[in-house]
This record gives C-alpha cells, sequence and structure tokens, in this order.
C-alpha cells in the first residue's frame, strides 16, 4: 500500500500512556479521518507521526512510508537529520491556528519563496512563480499582490488556504490536518474542507484529517478511524461509521451531529 500505515503506536509522557497501540491506515488519494473528543489522543497521533511529540515523552510502534518513490519502514527510528528531510519534502502537516504557524514578521511570498528555494534549490525567479502557482491552486484572491502582504493582513480562512499553500509547496506525498476547520465559521469551512478534498484527489496525497467533529468527516473523508483513551475503536468507511457505527461511543459522536451537513459538502455517501 502507497500512504502510512501506523501500526501499535504508542507514546507515554511523564509516566502516563498517551497513545496505547493505535492502528491506522492512511492510503494515498484517500482521506483518513481520525476522531474523537479532547484528549482522545488524535493530535497527539498526528504530531508522533511527524516527530513532533512533547519533549521527554517516549514513543513505540512503528510507521511505514511509502510514495512509490521512497520506502521507510519505520519513520520512528529515523535520525533527526533524515527525518528532517521527510518532513522537507514527502510529509506535511497543516495546523489548526494558521496565525500561530504563520511568520507575523514575513511577508507571504517571503514565507512561500524561502521554504521551496531552500528545499528544492530553485532560483529566486523559480520560487516566486512557484509561490504565485500555490496560491492559485489553493484559490487566494489576487495571488501575485498577496505575495507582498502580510498575515494580519488575510482573514482566517485566507490563512490556513495560505498554510495548505505552503505544506503542498515541496510536493510531499502525505498531508496530516490537524483540525484545520475548527477556528473558521461554517460557511467558510465548507470551502476550506472542498479545497482540502480537491488537493487529495488531484494530487493523490495520503491526508488523515485529525478532527473532533465526526460532520467534518462526513463531508470529506473516504474512511474513519475512531479514537478513545488512545486507541482506535472503531475504524471502518465513511458510510459505515456514519450510518452504522459497530461501537457505542461512536455512536454517541454519530448522535450528537446536527441533522445537516456543512453547506457546500453534501451528505455522506
Amino acid at each position: 500500500m502507497t500512504g502510512l500505515e501506523i501500526t501499535g503506536l504508542t507514546l507515554e509522557l511523564n509516566g502516563r500512556r498517551i497513545l496505547d497501540g493505535v492502528d491506522v491506515s492512511a492510503p494515498a488519494g484517500q482521506v483518513t479521518g481520525l476522531a474523537g473528543e479532547s484528549g482522545s489522543g488524535k493530535t497527539m497521533t498526528g504530531l508522533a507521526v511527524m516527530g513532533l511529540q512533547p519533549a521527554g515523552s517516549k514513543v513505540g510502534g512503528t510507521v511505514s512510508y511509502d510514495d512509490g518513490e521512497v520506502q521507510v519502514a519505520d519513520l520512528l527510528s529515523l535520525r533527526p537529520g533524515a527525518l528532517n528531510r521527510m518532513r522537507a519534502r514527502r510529509i506535511a502537516m497543516v495546523f489548526q491556528d494558521p496565525s500561530s504557524s504563520l511568520q507575523p514578521m514575513l511577508s507571504i511570498g517571503a514565507q512561500l519563496t524561502d521554504h521551496v528555494r531552500h528545499h528544492l534549490g530553485l532560483s529566486r525567479q523559480a520560487a516566486r512563480t512557484r509561490a504565485v502557482e500555490l496560491l492559485e491552486r489553493v484559490q487566494v484572491p489576487s495571488p501575485e499582490a498577496a505575495l507582498k502582504r502580510y498575515p494580519h493582513q488575510f482573514s482566517g480562512g485566507q490563512l490556513q488556504r495560505i498554510a495548505f499553500a505552503i505544506a503542498i509547496a515541496c510536493e510531499p506525498k502525505v498531508l496530516i490536518a490537524d483540525e484545520p476547520t475548527t477556528a473558521l465559521d461554517v460557511t467558510v469551512q465548507a470551502g476550506v474542507l472542498r479545497l482540502l478534498r480537491g488537493l487529495t484527489d488531484d494530487l493523490g496525497l495520503a491526508v488523515l484529517l485529525v478532527t473532533h467533529d465526526l460532520g467534518v468527516m462526513s463531508a470529506v473523508a473516504d474512511t474513519v478511524a475512531v479514537m478513545r483513551h488512545g486507541v482506535v475503536v472503531e475504524h471502518g468507511s465513511r458510510y459505515q461509521v456514519i450510518r452504522e457505527p459497530r461501537t457505542e461511543y461512536a455512536r454517541e459522536l454519530v448522535e450528537s451531529l446536527p441533522h445537516t451537513p456543512p453547506p457546500g459538502t453534501g451528505e455522506p455517501e
């Protein structure tokens, strides 16, 4: 399978086991949802895959990566330099609050062009051309003008689109999106979800979408894994988990959903 395979992932911090044997597959070309309430371990799973777990924590299990060109048997065993190279080119992450992940003192153009010049070795002009193409792809209005502006000059929805542009700038094959729509209003949320679905389909990304909101999952996910207390308690197709949950916990999450889907995203299939 090309994509990401998480097997038996564990994480202990200060004597407490946060993750207790997480098993999740994220195939290429699909959105794999990782759902659960606060404290379930879903965000920590994404951070552990990226090697961004809290200092002092102990991680076990395996995370294998395969994009058809590069295969890594276990990301968790990589040395820091090799892991940094994977994060630069092969695996990217988008966080919940783009205003905290973007540098407020640098223009959007600088943040995009510095990124691709460093990792792809592009010239200044080629990097600028690439930056404009990226902003066009994520549908940021007036991309040439946007390059000259700073993060505080954009709305929350536009900032999240820019964060996606930076994440895909070096053409990664795996994208981890941690609550990417939580801070947005419902209408803007729907647009960002359509963008995520489009990027997955167009670029063949393996996407791990972390969210507490099964409504978001019903809009874009192909498969859904439900977490509780650091383990996956249910993993199946979007239809099965949303319409025919097998566990009481998943059923409670589904019953807490609003009766209407996020606008513009359609009913779950």
